[in-house]
């Protein structure tokens, strides 16, 4: 008996160690990007690129680093499963990688890419996203980089890199990767996405303001309206900056939050409609702000379940702001019904005044 207590013992003191030396691990290689961090573009051996054109097509889309198609549901969520299998994890990224290709807006905003992760059996998104679309000029942000997730306990999601990236005709004037303010404590915090907004910038030939567009990821699971104000601050104060110099400004992305008083329009395509926990305040930004969006298909499925088409809630969670001098032409999400992402791309065109 005293043999089996020493052992348990040491066992104990083993495993208190070896958790101690992993918070400290983690502690120390934890990614601490700066409040501005200027982004690598290739560099140009020309003129400056110049938009021509005042009538733009963007598209924004969570591509939710091709893990979540159809078939899967997440632990975070509700759900059992980490990854798909190998097999179906390369499906839903040809998948996406083809309609990346067959679209052809002027600008790309893509959230969730890998270019390292366990989840993604190693494969660097982002090279074969530059691949497809060359010769698209590409600017990424790195907002998740966590050496080990140890979550579930059964199945842990290991190491994790990944983030954000901008493609465009046009080669930016300017590249910036802007940081949204830690939400979450120590030692939750170290687990969690280094949320951010990626600001570019292009030169107009019609215009003396140049045009600034925001790709944003937004936070999830934090539903303290104080800590997402905080948040959205940050991208706020660089949308009415950047205008009141004169710009032209469109912001898109998934803001992890329902539009200002939305509410579906006719049958949703068929989806069930299921309101976010968190609702986009109406008075963030002046009037003459536009909030753009679609009401007749949603972007977002809940990852508690396998997709089942009028089953899962459904929800809009990923859309656009332009400022006044930014006329909007279109709004349309492109309805996939999730095939190979737990969201649905959303395309936008307009006119810069």
């Amino acid at each position: 008996m005293k043999r089996i207590l020493k052992f348990m013992l040491w066992l104990l003191v083993v495993l208190l160690l070896s958790l101690v030396f992993f918070v400290i691990y983690i502690t120390l290689s934890d990614y601490k990007p700066p409040k501005q961090l200027a982004l690598k573009t290739q560099e140009s051996k020309g003129p400056v690129d110049v938009i021509d054109h005042d009538t733009l097509d963007l598209i924004t889309w969570n591509i939710g680093y091709g893990g979540l198609g159809a078939e899967m549901d997440f632990f975070y969520d509700g759900g059992s499963k980490v990854r798909p299998e190998q097999e179906l994890s390369a499906k839903y990224f040809r998948d996406i990688i083809s309609f990346l290709k067959k679209a052809s807006p002027d600008f790309w905003l893509l959230q969730e890419v890998d270019v390292r992760s366990k989840r993604t059996f190693e494969v660097n998104q982002l090279h074969e996203i530059e691949k497809a679309l060359h010769p698209k000029h590409a600017v990424f942000a790195l907002n998740y980089q966590v050496p080990f997730v140890p979550v579930p306990i059964s199945s842990p999601m290991g190491r994790v890199k990944a983030g954000m990236a901008t493609l465009s005709e046009k080669q930016p004037q300017e590249a910036t990767r802007y940081a949204y303010p830690l939400i979450a404590s120590w030692p939750q915090r170290l687990f969690l996405l280094d949320r951010c907004f990626i600001l570019t910038r292009y030169a107009l030939s019609f215009s003396s303001g140049d045009l600034v567009i925001m790709n944003t990821h937004n936070s999830a699971y934090v539903y303290d309206s104080a800590l997402r104000a905080r948040e959205l601050e940050i991208i706020k104060s660089q949308m009415l900056e950047q205008y009141a110099a004169g710009h032209h400004v469109i912001a898109g992305g998934d803001w992890n939050a329902n539009p200002p008083g939305f509410e579906p329009s006719g049958t949703f395509n068929g989806h069930r409609f299921e309101p976010s926990r968190v609702q986009m305040d109406p008075n963030l930004l002046p009037e003459g702000w536009t909030w753009v969006y679609d009401p007749n298909a949603p972007t977002n499925r809940n990852n508690d379940k396998a997709y089942q088409k009028g089953l899962n809630g459904t929800t809009c969670l990923d859309y656009f702001v332009v400022s006044p001098n930014v006329e909007v032409i279109d709004i349309r999400t492109i309805d996939l019904d999730f095939r190979d992402s737990d969201h649905n791309p959303v395309l936008l065109r307009v006119k810069l005044k």
